[in-house]
C-alpha cells in the first residue's frame, strides 16, 4: 500500500467492524493492491496452464473476508493475516475439489517456497503442507500462525509480531522452529507414503 496511511486503513477496518458498510466500500480499493500482491505470491511460480487465476483467488478470499459477520479487526496487519488465511483455505479447498489424492497422495517433501505452487504437480504438496500446518497448530499454535503470517501472508517479522503481540525475536525463533518441524513432518509423510 502506498497512498493510504496505516492509520486510515486501520480506522476503516474498525469502522467496518462496527457495522459501517460505507467503511468497507472505502477500504477495499485501498487494500486491493496488497491482496493482489499476496495472491500473486501464491500463484506466481505456477507452471503454464494453471486453472485457478490470481484474480479468482483474490475474489474468493475477498468474499470470505467480507462474509465474516461480527469480525473485530484490530488493524491493517490483522486484516492481512486473516486475508492470508483465507487465501490458504481457498487454495486448499480448490485443490481438494479437483479430486487430488488424499493425505498428500505420495507427495515428496518440499520447501515452503515450493509449496506455494498449485499446479497439478504441486496440488498434493499443498494439501500435505496444509495438513502438516494443522498438526503443528495442535502442538504449537503460535508457530503455525507465524508460518501463515510470514509465508502465506507475506507479513514482515515486525508485522507478524504486531499481530501476535510478541517480540520480533519471538517471531524469528518461532519461524525457525516451525520450518524445521514442517520439514521433518513433510519428510516423514514422504517416507510413509513411499
Amino acid at each position: 500500500m502506498t497512498n493510504p496511511s496505516l492509520a486510515e486503513v486501520s480506522q476503516l477496518l474498525i469502522d467496518w467492524s462496527k457495522g459501517d458498510r460505507a467503511a468497507l466500500d472505502k477500504l477495499m480499493p485501498l487494500v486491493y493492491d496488497e491482496l493482489h500482491r499476496m495472491a500473486k505470491r501464491y500463484m506466481g511460480h505456477q507452471l503454464p496452464g494453471r486453472t485457478l487465476q490470481t484474480t479468482a483467488l483474490i475474489h474468493e478470499a475477498y468474499l470470505r473476508l467480507v462474509g465474516q459477520p461480527g469480525k473485530h479487526w484490530q488493524n491493517r496487519a490483522h486484516f492481512f493475516a486473516v486475508g492470508a488465511q483465507a487465501m490458504r483455505h481457498v487454495l486448499v479447498d480448490y485443490v481438494r475439489s479437483r479430486h487430488y489424492a488424499k493425505r498428500g497422495g505420495g507427495a515428496r517433501a518440499v520447501s515452503l517456497d515450493e509449496a506455494a505452487l498449485v499446479s497439478g504437480e504441486r496440488a498434493a504438496e499443498l494439501i500435505a503442507l496444509d495438513e502438516a500446518l494443522t498438526e503443528l497448530a495442535a502442538l504449537h499454535h503460535r508457530q503455525s500462525q507465524v508460518v501463515e503470517l510470514r509465508f502465506f501472508g507475506g507479513l514482515t517479522v515486525e508485522e507478524a509480531a504486531e499481530v501476535l503481540k510478541v517480540s520480533s525475536e519471538t517471531v524469528n525463533r518461532d519461524w525457525r522452529m516451525a520450518k524445521a518441524w514442517l520439514y521433518r513432518a513433510l519428510r516423514q509423510r514422504e517416507k510413509d507414503d513411499a
